[in-house]
């Protein structure tokens, strides 16, 4: 989503300054909603920043430093504070990229792009470039029916990763409140099945596939922490059906918007391991994000504690009990996104 500046014109990233004792990430999230009238779940660590020079009502010209921080949006204001004042437009990547004037910025919106690694080199495809410059293709075809399968599991992976991403967005859309979250906590819990299913299908297919891509043990240890992430998100959400939770802190909205964030990284992941050897450094940078973030998330959980206990440790223990519960749940799919991360730093060093 980019919009026009109210001076030039130009396309830009909905942005501002912060005001005193407000966070960077809340800051961000008002000026979307404010110039863009967009909504959502907005994750506290930044994607990096860039610089740009601003005019100045004196007639000074100086360099402004931004960051810049991911928001998965939830809802798109038919009204909002400037849509008299500017224009707003979804673009692809490629032509936000092109659009904005400050080439860090769209080096970092470059960035931000999932890569298509569906056309990765598959052993059928090296079985038939052998056979086409060996000019044996019949032969070496009727070859190849003969070897063993080596399975589906890398779509199985990102089945699995595309499944968890969309239970992470249903989990941000329940901790921003409203009316509908018993819709919210329904659809977790069937991202939660549906997670179920591919994971119960790769267990299956490591035991009948004679050829694997990795280790069947790195295999079964992948599936299984992508799998632990939407269990606690399940987790987290029954606890709040069950307590009949409402009141969400601004604590545990960030670490659902990190969830979020950490599922996006995740997803991208999944088809670079088609091509471990290829794709090594750019696994290396999604996972090192994962650690980090993960980290961050662990000072996030700490203030949301010491909020509770400040609140409510005195005079609602219930109150106090309930929310350490719901913090334990969104602390444990942050920590079983960091051992998605462990397991694929394990194959890039097994397998690049």
């Amino acid at each position: 989503m980019l919009i026009t500046s109210r001076g030039t014109g130009r396309w830009v990233m909905p942005k501002g300054n912060i005001g005193p004792r407000i966070p960077a990430h809340v800051a961000a999230a008002r000026e979307a909603e404010e110039e863009a009238g967009i909504l959502g779940a907005v994750c506290p660590v930044p994607l990096g920043s860039y610089r740009y020079r601003k005019l100045r009502g004196s007639g000074a010209s100086l360099m402004i430093d931004v960051d810049v921080f991911p928001l998965a949006m939830t809802r798109e204001l038919d009204r909002w504070k400037e849509q008299d004042e500017r224009e707003r437009r979804w673009f692809t990547l490629e032509e936000a990229a092109d659009a904005v004037d400050e080439a860090d910025l769209a080096q970092l919106i470059h960035s931000f792009a999932t890569s298509d690694f569906k056309s990765a080199a598959s052993r059928t495809r090296l079985f038939n470039a052998v056979a086409e410059h060996s000019r044996v293709h019949h032969m070496f075809a009727w070859f190849q029916r003969l070897l063993p399968k080596t399975g589906n599991f890398f779509e199985q992976f990102e089945a699995h990763a595309a499944t968890v991403l969309a239970g992470a967005e249903a989990t941000a859309r329940l901790m921003s409140g409203g009316d509908d979250s018993a819709e919210h906590i329904r659809e977790i819990i069937e991202r939660e099945n549906d997670a179920d299913e591919i994971t119960r299908e790769v267990l299956q297919e490591v035991r009948r596939t004679f050829l694997t891509p990795f280790d069947r043990a790195s295999i079964t240890s992948l599936i299984g922490a992508l799998d632990d992430t939407v269990d606690e998100m399940q987790a987290a959400a029954q606890a709040i059906s069950l307590y009949e939770f409402t009141s969400f802190t601004p604590e545990m909205r960030d670490m659902a918007a990190i969830a979020v964030d950490a599922a996006r990284l995740t997803s991208e992941a999944m088809p670079l391991l088609r091509d471990v050897a290829k794709n090594a450094k750019r696994l290396h940078e999604l996972t090192e994000r994962l650690i980090r973030i993960e980290g961050h998330a662990d000072a996030i959980h700490t203030d949301g504690l010491r909020r509770a206990l400040a609140d409510h440790g005195g005079t609602d223990t219930l109150r106090f009990v309930i929310e350490r519960e719901i913090y334990k749940h969104l602390e444990r799919i942050v920590d079983a996104f960091e051992d998605v991360a462990d397991q694929i730093d394990g194959i890039v060093i097994d397998h690049a």
